[in-house]
């Protein structure tokens, strides 16, 4: 068989591209196949219907294999990475107690963050029973003491003799303050950054110059945003030291990227792919040799998809955005816990955020094939796409004079704080859909006795403090927020509004309006009182006043409004809201006879519930 070289279903002829776009055309009826069928995405690029071999051809990377420059599909011949959880502790004890009850259970790498007072002893006690050769620690610790700490931990490295095969990280990031507080570090970065270097250059395996792109991610980032801003975050370093007189080599080794994932399954695996392929184009113009040029990526799941309400849902968003990442081949990955916004994880969700990765890895082999997206259309178009608007937002930071400069302006904060926003709207509305928050609420959750965590639960940046001349600093309101706070007032407020589905007439559409309208109050925690359908609308206004309604919702069809509609709201006399689940043709001639509520596609979810609960709770 191996030398049969017989075409599979020869008999059939070849399909064009023309071919295809022309029945599709036909199937179409006349509707414009760009606007209906090609997706322009928010990332900046359009999305085909359907792709061919033809539209791969011209990628300069598809011949290219894993481990090889530009490593497009990976930096490495297997496909393998490490499990990341970050160990939470008061006391040296403690932390040393929750890292080896993580590793016993299949963590490979772990996040420790060290205070300001830490000593060497307790760097003995944190990582006693731990094999500094076999598991990867990534420290994290206040940025003024970085340098000290780094001094100290290979200290501790070189007295157990592991320096050179230890693999980890200090999580130097100078940058964070103006990302989160709009205010510089207080002292000079490339003094410290070099104090730095030469604190680990002993530790081959540590990177210390951190690519922080998840806080971009976090507060809402697009995927080429944040890849773009990641890539000239990256290249910030690589000016600042090489001029400073390291090699490019020296800094490219040191450097890690620490990025987010968001739930847009095939784009963030693009996206991963891409990024390397361009920090290898980075990195080469530097003049560094090509074995120098590969991304070391960290992935860390997104916190700005991260509910309250419904919090198990944040189950199958992290499985998603894990997967996304364990196929585009990063070197680790960390999960973060289901219940992470409302109070600390436990040991229930800490597990559960362990074993999602074990269960891609040692029961879904996910590890065994490099590059399974490798070769596919669809996925390799993305990745070019990416690539492309990517290479562009980096090019702009650069031609304004690099990362730092554009942090200094504001300028990179207020581009992802505008996207954040225009995501928040897009929720609003339902564009982008948050399962359980604003579609398919579980109408009779409470978490207001759930959340344990101080301060404002929303994750919303609230008690941040804004120095004077402070820029614009990012945002970390969550897409779930604003719901998340209609919904805690109505808890807040002791009262429960009741909506009340009248149904009647057509019952296809009454049905269907009912479930639309049920999901669209349920989004702010009202009690629903669904109803099978009524003969008569005096006999549907009966019972919803026997039933306490405050809020009487009129369910039909469009044909049957223009008479059921004014007769409702005639017999029900102002004593709850009156609101039709529609938007009929005959809407201006309600209006003009009193009914002002129509909720329907294309209104606002958000402003209308907030409209609803200013008049229903006081």
């Amino acid at each position: 068989m191996a030398t049969n070289q017989e075409k599979l279903f020869d008999m059939f002829e070849p399909v064009s591209t023309e071919d295809w776009v022309a029945k599709i055309n036909v199937d179409l009826k006349g509707a414009d196949f760009n606007k209906k069928l090609v997706w322009r995405t928010n990332e900046g690029f359009n999305v085909q219907p359907f792709y061919r071999r033809s539209d791969v051809k011209e990628l300069a990377h598809l011949g290219t294999l894993p481990g090889l420059c530009p490593f497009v599909r990976g930096t490495k011949f297997s496909n393998d990475w490490l499990i990341r959880q970050q160990i939470e502790g008061c006391t040296p004890e403690e932390i040393n107690r929750e890292a080896v009850h993580a590793i016993d259970r299949g963590v490979d790498s772990i996040g420790v963050k060290l205070g300001r007072d830490v000593t060497a002893a307790d760097l003995e006690v944190i990582f006693k029973d731990i094999d500094l050769k076999k598991i990867e620690v990534n420290i994290s610790c206040c940025m003024g003491k970085a340098v000290e700490i780094a001094r100290m931990f290979v200290d501790f490295l070189k007295s157990k003799g592991v320096e050179k095969e230890f693999k980890g990280s200090i999580d130097f990031n100078p940058f964070k303050r103006l990302l989160r507080h709009g205010i510089e570090f207080p002292r000079d970065i490339k003094d410290e950054a070099l104090a730095l270097y030469d604190a680990v250059k002993e530790v081959p395996g540590m990177t210390c110059f951190a690519v922080d792109s998840y806080m971009l991610n976090n507060a809402g980032a697009y995927i080429t945003q944040e890849l773009g801003y990641a890539l000239a975050w990256g290249a910030e370093w690589m000016t600042l030291l090489t001029e400073a007189g390291l090699t490019p080599c020296d800094v490219a080794a040191r450097i890690k990227f620490n990025m987010g994932i968001s739930s847009n399954y095939f784009m963030e695996l693009a996206k991963f792919r891409a990024g390397r392929m361009l920090w290898a184009e980075i990195v080469k113009a530097y003049g560094a040799a090509e074995e120098c040029c590969k991304m070391k990526v960290h992935a860390v799941t997104s916190q700005f998809n991260q509910t309250i309400y419904d919090a198990h849902v944040n189950l199958l968003r992290s499985m998603t955005e894990t997967m996304s990442a364990a196929l585009a081949g990063v070197d680790s990955i960390e999960t973060l816990p289901f219940d992470l916004q409302y109070k600390k994880p436990d040991e229930f969700s800490e597990r559960i955020a362990r074993n999602q990765q074990l269960l891609l890895r040692e029961e879904s082999h996910l590890d065994k094939v490099v590059d399974p997206a490798g070769g596919s259309y669809y996925i390799e178009n993305l990745t070019a796409s990416i690539a492309k608007v990517a290479w562009e937002n980096f090019n702009k930071v650069e031609d304004a004079g690099g990362f730092l400069a554009e942090l200094r302006k504001g300028e990179i904060q207020k581009s992802v704080n505008e996207s954040g926003v225009k995501r928040h709207v897009d929720v609003a509305r339902r564009k982008e859909i948050l399962l359980g928050t604003n579609q398919y609420p579980n109408f009779n959750e409470k978490a207001l006795d759930k959340i344990e965590k101080d301060g404002c639960a929303c994750k919303c940046g609230c008690g941040q403090e804004v120095e004077d001349g402070a820029v614009e600093s990012l945002v970390f309101d969550r897409a779930a927020s604003q719901f998340e706070q209609l919904r805690l007032d109505t808890e807040r407020s002791g009262k429960r509004p009741k909506v009340f589905m009248l149904t009647i007439g057509n019952l296809a559409m009454r049905l269907a309006r009912a479930q639309f309208s049920a999901n669209f109050f349920g989004c702010a925690g009202y009690e629903i009182i669904d109803n099978i359908g009524f003969k008569t609308v005096k006999e549907g206004i009966d019972a919803a006043m026997e039933k306490g309604a405050d809020v009487v919702v009129l369910c039909s069809s469009d044909d049957e409004y223009a008479e059921y509609a004014p007769e409702a709201y005639k017999e029900l006399g102002g004593r709850a809201m009156f609101v039709v689940a529609g938007a009929p043709a005959c809407m201006e001639d309600l209006k003009a006879q009193g009914i002002e509520e129509f909720i329907h596609v294309r209104v606002n979810v958000l402003d209308t519930l907030v409209k609803f609960n200013a008049k229903l709770l006081n």
